[in-house]
C-alpha cells in the first residue's frame, strides 16, 4: 500500500520505534553501567563511546537523501535496523571481552557504537520521514506522540525483562541476552514493514534530478523556515540533554539522596515527559483546525516553562526543602516532554514544507542536529558543573549556575519558536495564494 497511513500503519511504524528503543537503552544504559561497575573502567570511556555514536549521526541528511532520491523509506528503516541491532550485539561482545583485553574489547567497542550509530540514524530518520509524507495533516501530532510514547515503552519493556535475565551477571549471559533481543528487535521490524511500500514507478530523469546530495541540503538549508527550526531543534536539544544528565547528580549532592532514591526521582521525571507529550497531543486534536499555531504554542510555551521550572529548581536547593523536589522536577519533565513532543509533531509538518521530495533530507538535517546537540550537551553541562564547582566552592551554587544557563538557552529557544512560527504561517499563506492563483486560471 502507497497510500495515506490509517491508524494500524501509524502503529505498525510505532513497533519499529519500540524495536529500535529496546536495542539501544542496552547500549547506553545496561552496558555503561557493567562496564564502569563490573569491569571497572573509568566513566569516561563509555560516555565517549555513547558520545560516537551520536557524531556519526551528522550523517543524518545524507542518509534521508538516500531514502528520498530511492522513492522508497523502507529498505532505509530495515536496513538501519539490521545495522543497528549488529552493533548492539557486538557492543556487548565487546563489553566481555574488555574484562580480558583492554584494547581488543574497547577497539571492537568502538566499532559497534559506529554500527550503532550509523543504524539508529539511517533506520529513524527514514521512519520519521516516511511519517511525514504518509500520514494525513490532521493526524501527525498524535503519530508523533504515538511512536514516541511507544519507543519509551520499548525502553521500559527491555529494562526490566533483561534486568531479570542478566542476574547472575557473566559475559557469556549478557552477549545471549543482547543477541536475543536484537533478533526480537529484527523479526518485529521486518513484520511491522511487511507490505507498507510497493516499488515505485519512476521517470528516469526524475531519479537522475535527485542524485545530487550537496545541492540537495543546500536547497533545504536555504530554506530560512528549514534553517531556523535546525537551530532551534540545536539549542533546545542542548538545554535538555545538559539540565537532564546532571539532575541525579544534583539530588544525591545537594539534597543527600541515595541512588535508589535519585533513579526513581528519574522515573518522576519521564513520567513527566510522558504526561506532556499526552497533553500537547490532546491539545493538538481537540484544535485540529489551528493545529500549527497550536504546535507552535506548545513549543514555545513548553520551553518557557522548563526555563522558569529550572530557576524554580535552583531556589527548592538553596530553601533546602526536599518537599519541593519531586512536584517541580515532575513538572519540569512534564514541560521538557511537551516541548519535544510539539517540536516532533512541526518537524512531520514542516517536512513537507518547500520543495517535494525532501522530506529526508530535512528529516535528516533536524535529526542531525538533535544528535549533536545530545552528544554535547550531557558533556557540556557535567563540564560546566565541575568548572562552576571548582570556581565556587559549593556545590549547590555550582548546579544553580548550570541550571540557569540552561534556562537561558531555553528562553532563546523560545524566540527561535517564534520565528519559526511565523515563517510556517507565511509559507502556507503563500502556498493557499498559489493554489487560489492556479484555481482561477
Amino acid at each position: 500500500m502507497n497510500g495515506e497511513l490509517g491508524w494500524l500503519g501509524i502503529l505498525r511504524l510505532g513497533l519499529v520505534q519500540t524495536a529500535l528503543g529496546s536495542v539501544v537503552v542496552l547500549t547506553t544504559s545496561t552496558l555503561n553501567r557493567i562496564m564502569v561497575v563490573e569491569i571497572g573502567l573509568a566513566a569516561t570511556i563509555p560516555g565517549l563511546l555513547v558520545g560516537l555514536h551520536y557524531a556519526v549521526q551528522m550523517l543524518r541528511p545524507r542518509w534521508g537523501y538516500g531514502s528520498d532520491a530511492g522513492g522508497r523509506r523502507t529498505p532505509w528503516i530495515f536496513g538501519g535496523m539490521v545495522t543497528l541491532a549488529l552493533g548492539g550485539f557486538l557492543a556487548a561482545v565487546a563489553t566481555g571481552l574488555t574484562a580480558e583485553n583492554r584494547v581488543a574489547g574497547l577497539s571492537l567497542a568502538a566499532f559497534a557504537f559506529l554500527l550503532i550509530g550509523i543504524g539508529v540514524g539511517a533506520s529513524g530518520t527514514s521512519l520519521l520521514a516516511f511519517l511525514a509524507s504518509r500520514v494525513p495533516e490532521r493526524r501527525r501530532a498524535a503519530a508523533a506522540t504515538t511512536v514516541w510514547v511507544m519507543m519509551i515503552a520499548g525502553f521500559i519493556v527491555t529494562t526490566a525483562v533483561v534486568g531479570s535475565l542478566l542476574d547472575p551477571y557473566s559475559p557469556e549471559r549478557l552477549a545471549a541476552v543482547s543477541g536475543g533481543v536484537s533478533l526480537i528487535a529484527v523479526a518485529l521490524t521486518a513484520v511491522a514493514l511487511f507490505g507498507m511500500e510497493r516499488v515505485p514507478a519512476r521517470a528516469p530523469e526524475e531519479r537522475k534530478e535527485k542524485l545530487d546530495f550537496r545541492a540537495a541540503l543546500a536547497e533545504v538549508w536555504a530554506e530560512p523556515q528549514a534553517r531556523r527550526f535546525t537551530i532551534f531543534v540545536f539549542v533546545s536539544m542542548l538545554a535538555y540533554n545538559g539540565q537532564d544528565l546532571i539532575l541525579e547528580p544534583f539530588a544525591g549532592i545537594v539534597f543527600g539522596l541515595s541512588p535508589g532514591e535519585t533513579t526513581k526521582l528519574a522515573g518522576v521525571q519521564h513520567g513527566g515527559v510522558l504526561a506532556g507529550m499526552i497533553l500537547m497531543s490532546a491539545a493538538a486534536t481537540a484544535f485540529g483546525k489551528a493545529k500549527n499555531r497550536v504546535l507552535s504554542a506548545w513549543m514555545i510555551g513548553g520551553c518557557i516553562a522548563s526555563a522558569a521550572l529550572l530557576v524554580a529548581l535552583s531556589a527548592a536547593a538553596f530553601m533546602g526543602d526536599v518537599r519541593l523536589l519531586r512536584p517541580v522536577v515532575f513538572l519540569l519533565g512534564t514541560a521538557n516532554g511537551a516541548f519535544a513532543a510539539a517540536a516532533i509533531a512541526s518537524m512531520m509538518a514542516l517536512a513537507g514544507d518547500g520543495r517535494s521530495g525532501r522530506e529526508g533530507t530535512r528529516m535528516g538535517l533536524w535529526g542531525a542536529a538533535q544528535a549533536i546537540a545530545f552528544g554535547s550537551g550531557g558533556l557540556l553541562g557535567a563540564v560546566a558543573a565541575d568548572l562552576c564547582r571548582l570556581f565556587t566552592k559549593d556545590a549547590m551554587t555550582a548546579y544553580a549556575i548550570v541550571f540557569c544557563i540552561a534556562a537561558v538557552l531555553f528562553l532563546f529557544a523560545a524566540t527561535l519558536a517564534v520565528r519559526v512560527g511565523r515563517d510556517g504561517a507565511v509559507a502556507r499563506a503563500r502556498a493557499a495564494d498559489g493554489v487560489a492563483v492556479r484555481a482561477s486560471t
